[in-house]
């Protein structure tokens, strides 16, 4: 299988990159830097691989597509711009076995962002059964570490004289704008956009994603989304757990590095609080997209992935 990575000096292509590298199954597709920026050679690379996977800002995702004549060509694109598009199958396996077939019998693939992965797994299976009405109006907090925000950020957060600002934890998308909603919505099948707050922390990577729940929300307590949970999500990548907290509190590097996601339940009886923990760079993208990899090439899935 020929595999050409359209923007692998990012941050996710580089992760991607390291979980591929020594795959006898693969046969990468390499443009040296001068390479990359010449039309031709780039139109050329799309064309003659057998899958293309994007890297990229949401426009050079979009031109990419336009690039690709081939219609024997694979797409996984780990950008937002076509999460929401009809014709492009959402990467997130674990969500039912229709979702797990359109990754294994699809041509063009969508990688969830990082957040909508924590979203999406947390209030999919409870909409599907019943326990959360479309009609509910959810509220979503999250904290990431620095590596989500690309390369400008990492610089920003690693050098050796910077802003006394980056040393506390710093809440973004203060204008209910951000660009993983539209998938977050649409996923879930939720009626109302949900109020979202994420933050960034001066850590390298990993993140938690926290829905919160009033019991008259749900039809259903807290053990009720447990079965839920435990009969949805069993591995190879994605696990209920009873509960990961650490002495009352969470850590949300404690899987940097990793490719898998913990989901687990916490609260009391009358206010819920449903929890994903990964990596934004592994389950979150990198890992999300070598798992979709494996998925339509017929490997092991966990093929070259942390867990």
């Amino acid at each position: 299988m020929k595999l050409f990575i359209d923007g692998k000096t990012g941050t996710t292509g580089l992760r991607i990159l390291e979980r591929i590298q020594n795959r006898k199954d693969i046969k990468l597709i390499s443009l040296s830097e001068e390479e990359r920026k010449d039309a031709k050679r780039r139109r050329w690379a799309l064309n003659h691989c057998d899958i293309a996977m994007l890297c990229l800002p949401d426009d050079a995702a979009r031109e990419a597509i336009r690039l690709i004549e081939n219609p024997a060509v694979k797409v996984i694109d780990a950008s937002t711009a076509h999460r929401t598009r009809e014709g492009w199958s959402y990467g997130f396996p674990e969500l039912s076995p229709t979702f797990r077939q359109n990754i294994q019998n699809g041509s063009r693939i969508a990688v969830p962002g990082c957040y909508a992965s924590g979203f999406v797994a947390l209030v999919y299976p409870l909409v599907e059964a019943g326990i959360l009405d479309p009609s509910v109006r959810l509220t979503c907090h999250a904290v990431s570490g620095y590596s989500g925000g690309g390369k400008k950020m990492i610089g920003e957060y690693e050098a050796s004289q910077r802003s006394p600002l980056l040393d506390a934890p710093r809440q973004y998308a203060l204008t209910q704008g951000h660009k993983h909603l539209p998938e977050m919505k649409y996923i879930t099948r939720l009626n109302t956009t949900p109020i979202f707050c994420p933050w960034v922390s001066d850590y390298y990577s990993g993140m938690v994603v926290t829905v919160p729940l009033f019991r008259e929300d749900a039809a259903g307590d807290t053990d009720a989304i447990r079965r839920v949970y435990q009969t949805h999500y069993n591995g190879p990548v994605v696990f209920y757990q009873e509960s990961f907290s650490e002495e009352g509190l969470l850590s949300a590097c404690a899987l940097s590095g990793l490719d898998r996601m913990e989901i687990s339940v916490e609260g009391n009886a009358d206010r819920i609080l449903l929890l994903a923990r990964f990596d934004n760079l592994g389950k979150g993208a990198s890992g999300a997209a070598v798992q979709c990899l494996n998925l339509m090439t017929g490997q092991k899935e966990t093929e070259g992935l942390s867990l």
